[in-house]
């Protein structure tokens, strides 16, 4: 069985009771909020990459403020080819607050609208759990960094 690891960074940032999230499109072309963020470059360091990439899908330009988490996802998967594999995904979670840069909507990307929320509507959005470990994170700030969401002990 192949297995692959993917390396993302994502930034949680709220101001005036909002959360900035970018529209993901998938394969399939179904749309749902994600936090800004994404795959580290080989060679690159975790914070470049949440700079990088929130800029990349938002316009903004951040400074990332705290380390609120890690997450893994674990998901297997059978491509034609490929046959079946087993994927594994490592979140770096931030609290980022922005610095400069405006709004505007990635092109060419994996996302294709970049938009505020109130966070008391975050429920309500077609979203990815990402979003709720984000909020959950940014809200309980725990001391090892684990989402209450995804940890086994709460299962």
């Amino acid at each position: 069985m192949k297995t692959e690891l993917r390396v993302a960074a994502y930034a949680v940032c709220v101001r005036d009771g909002e959360i900035l999230l970018a529209r993901w499109v998938d394969r399939e072309g179904r749309k749902r909020w994600t936090l800004p963020g994404g795959g580290m470059d080989h060679g690159e360091e975790p914070v470049a990459t949440v700079v990088r990439e929130v800029e990349e899908e938002t316009g903004y330009v951040t400074e990332p403020t705290v380390l609120l988490g890690i997450d893994s996802i674990r998901r297997n998967w059978l491509r034609r080819l490929a046959g079946p594999g087993d994927w594994q995904g490592l979140r770096i979670l931030y609290e980022a607050r922005i610095v400069g840069g405006t709004l505007r909507n990635e092109t060419g990307g994996s996302t294709d609208l970049a938009a505020w929320h109130p966070l008391d509507s975050v429920t309500s959005l077609d979203r990815v759990e990402l979003v709720d470990i984000g909020v959950q994170l940014w809200r309980d700030r725990p001391p090892l960094g684990r989402s209450r969401l995804t940890d086994p002990a709460n299962g």
